[in-house]
Order: structure tokens, then C-alpha cells, then sequence
């Protein structure tokens, strides 16, 4: 089985990075393979332009680069969020790579006349999000609540896809670190158990 690990951290030595490393040797030690897309690294332009209007509204085709991620993706069997929370939400990069790439057409089907289609209902998805803040903050104010409306259900839900890990990885700054990386390789150890079983 194949993984696409994404990565939205500009820092390749920050804990985001060590984490998705972790998540890789699981996967390697479970015998199975991952790719680590490094979207500050690989220079993926964020910005939603005309260009990206056009496919949602025209089922024009995609710029390249957005197809190379989609290409990059069905090559997967499993999708690998690792990212910071910025703003208790996912980076502007990550959310951008998103905006461009789950697009009307490929993600979802839908026009004025029709209901969503869910198109992603094969792909399963592991979300690991870093935070600084411990989690009576972000229970207190309800983002873990809200991180998990916005993302698991608005985004992958919404095209089908199933979320199988949704995990916020806290007090990062504040000696969780190393709890975080051996989670991150518990994650990629047992990513394809299930389907290791049923076969």
C-alpha cells in the first residue's frame, strides 16, 4: 500500500517535518511505500486565480500543477496531513493546496442543477495538526470542536473521504515533542492494518 504524506511547514527542521518523517518510517516498517510531498519545498503556488474559477464553474481543465498533485493523490491510497496550526486552522498553504486541488469535477461532482456527488469515498485520510497551546485552550474555546467541523467534515466528508485519524498533537513547545513523534510512527505502523488483516 502507498501513502502521500503532504507537508505545509517551511522550516525542514521543524517538529511538522520530523513528524511526517516519523509517519514515513512507520509506513516503511510495515512494508509499505509513501511519498512526502513538501509543498513550501516544491514552491506550490496557494493562490486561487482565474484560472482555478474557471474549473469550478466551467469543469475547465486544471493548470498542471494542480493535476500533478491530483495524479499524486490517486497514486495514494491514504492522505497524510502534517501541519501547524496557524490561527487554529491549517496554513494558508495547506488550505490554498486544497482550495486548488479537491476541485469540482475531480473531488465532487455538483452543478445548479444536481446534488453533491462525493467522489473520494476510496481514499482515507490521516490528519496530524501541531499546536503550541495545551488542550484545556482549545477545548475551553471550542476549537477542537470547530478544527474538526472545518476540516474533517467540511473538507473530506464533504468529497467522501474518510477520515480515519484526526489528531491534535499539543504542547508541542512545551515537552510533547517526543510523545508526537512516536505517535506519528504508531500512525504510519498501522495505517494499512486493516486491509493487511483482510487480505
Amino acid at each position: 500500500m502507498h501513502a502521500l504524506i503532504v507537508v505545509a511547514h517551511h522550516d525542514p527542521q521543524s517538529l511538522t517535518h520530523s513528524v511526517a518523517a516519523q509517519v514515513g518510517a512507520g509506513l516503511a516498517a510495515a512494508g509499505h511505500t509513501f511519498e512526502i510531498a513538501d509543498l513550501a519545498a516544491e514552491g506550490f503556488d496557494p493562490r486561487y486565480t482565474a484560472a482555478d474559477h474557471q474549473v469550478h464553474r466551467n469543469h475547465a481543465t486544471p493548470p498542471a500543477d494542480v493535476l500533478a498533485e491530483q495524479a499524486r493523490i490517486e497514486r495514494a491510497d491514504a492522505l497524510v496531513l502534517a501541519f501547524p496550526i496557524y490561527w487554529w486552522s491549517m496554513p494558508a498553504l495547506l488550505k490554498g493546496w486544497v482550495d486548488r486541488v479537491f476541485v469540482n469535477g475531480w473531488a465532487i461532482d455538483y452543478g445548479p442543477d444536481t446534488p453533491v456527488a462525493k467522489k473520494l469515498r476510496h481514499l482515507q485520510v490521516h490528519l496530524l495538526a501541531l499546536g503550541a497551546a495545551d488542550n484545556s485552550a482549545f477545548d475551553r474555546h471550542g476549537y477542537t470542536k470547530a478544527m474538526h467541523t472545518q476540516i474533517d467534515y467540511g473538507i473530506f466528508d464533504y468529497c467522501g473521504a474518510q477520515v480515519l485519524t484526526s489528531e491534535l498533537l499539543l504542547d508541542s513547545e512545551s515537552g510533547g515533542a517526543q510523545a508526537h513523534l512516536q505517535a506519528a510512527r504508531v500512525v504510519g505502523q498501522g495505517m494499512f492494518e486493516r486491509e493487511t488483516v483482510a487480505g
